[in-house]
């Protein structure tokens, strides 16, 4: 094997994060990509990683090297994707992430209809709340707040307002009482995002007055959804956004707290790298899903 095709394993390696996992990926066996690994090193005469007991990481010599390894892997990629989508049919796997909330309340119910329409993509869908590095990770799409975009070469895409309602269940408020203003929400047990100050700060404007306060309570969660769950356990009060409440207000297992408090909405994007030739299976992944929230008949 060429020393080029040992650079595409490594950059492949970093990224994973495992051997195991990379082997997995290029359909390899992990004693065989460990072997080309070490043929590198002793090519460049550098140990390039440090196993650990949970995978490798880069050495300072290793990450240098990976930074001009991951550009020729980008440059393989396109042109892999290029050649593959010549014809223009959409076509492979389409590594997708989304926030947990979004992913499980509206991505996951959508993708029977895309997988029928378009039966040659396979779909890798990552769930998480973290700030993804879209390019760095591999992702061809991801799903979050549009502001969450840090990068500008990052193009994102509205596909709904997401409009946001504070909520708890029956059982909690027949408990603690019902408040009936914002200002009396300092008296509750209010339900927080773990490691997020900026989503655990509540404001309301009233008669163009904004409050804000820091809201505290003795539950806090990873994630929207965790949340939400919560909410529903009767543990406390939620902020959770519309398309996850609703349905559960109609349902009566959560009671709508508050009704005039509206926050301003959130656009929620579809973010993907700009690329001149976005490949056939992106361009209609993020047409779908646009096209799809169009028709809602309002903010959710």
């Amino acid at each position: 094997m060429d020393m080029s095709s040992q650079m595409l394993i490594f950059a492949n390696v970093v990224e994973q994060g495992s051997i195991s996992a990379a082997a997995r990926k290029m359909g390899q066996t992990p004693s065989a990509v460990s072997k080309q690994i070490s043929l590198l090193e002793d090519q460049v005469h550098y140990r390039l990683l440090n196993r650990t007991r949970t995978g490798v990481l880069p050495t300072h010599e290793g990450q240098e090297f990976y930074d001009k390894c991951r550009a020729m892997a980008e440059k393989f990629r396109e042109a892999e994707a290029h050649i593959l989508n010549l014809d223009g049919v959409p076509r492979g796997k389409l590594k997708v992430a989304s926030s947990v909330a979004f992913g499980k309340a509206q991505l996951i119910p959508l993708l029977p209809k895309f997988l029928e329409e378009f039966p040659e993509i396979q779909v890798s869908l990552d769930l998480t709340d973290r700030d993804v590095d879209l390019q760095g990770e591999g992702f061809d799409a991801a799903i979050g707040f549009a502001e969450q975009r840090r990068d500008p070469d990052i193009v994102a895409r509205s596909i709904m307002q997401s409009q946001r309602a504070l909520c708890a269940s029956p059982e909690y408020l027949e408990r603690h009482g019902r408040p009936n203003s914002f200002e009396e929400l300092a008296d509750h047990n209010c339900l927080r995002i773990a490691g997020n100050s900026r989503r655990n700060a509540w404001g309301n404007t009233d008669d163009n007055f904004t409050q804000n306060f820091e809201i505290e309570g003795n539950f806090e969660g990873n994630s929207t959804d965790v949340v939400f769950r919560a909410a529903l356990a009767g543990i406390g009060i939620a902020r959770l956004p519309r398309y996850m409440t609703d349905r559960k207000f109609e349902s009566g297992e959560l009671v709508h707290v508050i009704p005039n408090y509206a926050p301003p909405s959130t656009s929620i994007a579809v973010m993907f790298a700009e690329r001149r030739n976005l490949a056939p299976k992106i361009r209609v992944f993020v047409d779908f899903l646009v096209a799809q929230f169009s028709n809602a008949a309002r903010p959710m």
